[in-house]
């Protein structure tokens, strides 16, 4: 049933909706409908949605294939805290222009990759 996964599936559903929603609006505020034209803001918003689906989608398969096949529920949770934390911390210091807040996001990000790598590799 996966109910990690899909806890933290869920949990990105509505992030990638709230970024989106961001994004269309200052879209519609600056009246750009493609690209970011000159307007830092958006184009700050728009590489926060595209990095977040760039790698929440791979951590979700490896703890979604680790949790089917039964690692221990800690490590799973420990994946989802820093995939989580890092997303969280990511999307905050990319768009305050803070790379001490975006740096430990991507560094708890690749965290939550390498771990959901090798907690599939032994489980």
């Amino acid at each position: 049933m996966l109910p990690i996964t899909s806890m933290v599936a869920s949990l990105a559903a509505v992030a990638l909706i709230a970024i989106s929603i961001s994004v269309s609006l200052r879209r519609m505020k600056v009246d750009t409908r493609i690209g970011f034209g000159s307007d830092e803001t958006l184009m700050r918003r728009i590489r926060a949605q595209g990095n977040f689906t760039e790698y929440v989608p791979l951590v979700l398969i490896l703890l979604g294939l680790a949790e089917y096949r039964g690692a221990a529920t800690h490590w799973l949770w420990l994946v989802a805290g820093l995939l989580v934390a890092g997303r969280a911390l990511h999307y905050a210091g990319i768009i305050t222009g803070s790379t001490a807040i975006r740096a430990p996001g991507m560094i708890f990000t690749y965290s939550a990759l390498l771990a959901g790598a090798c907690i599939l590799a032994f489980a």
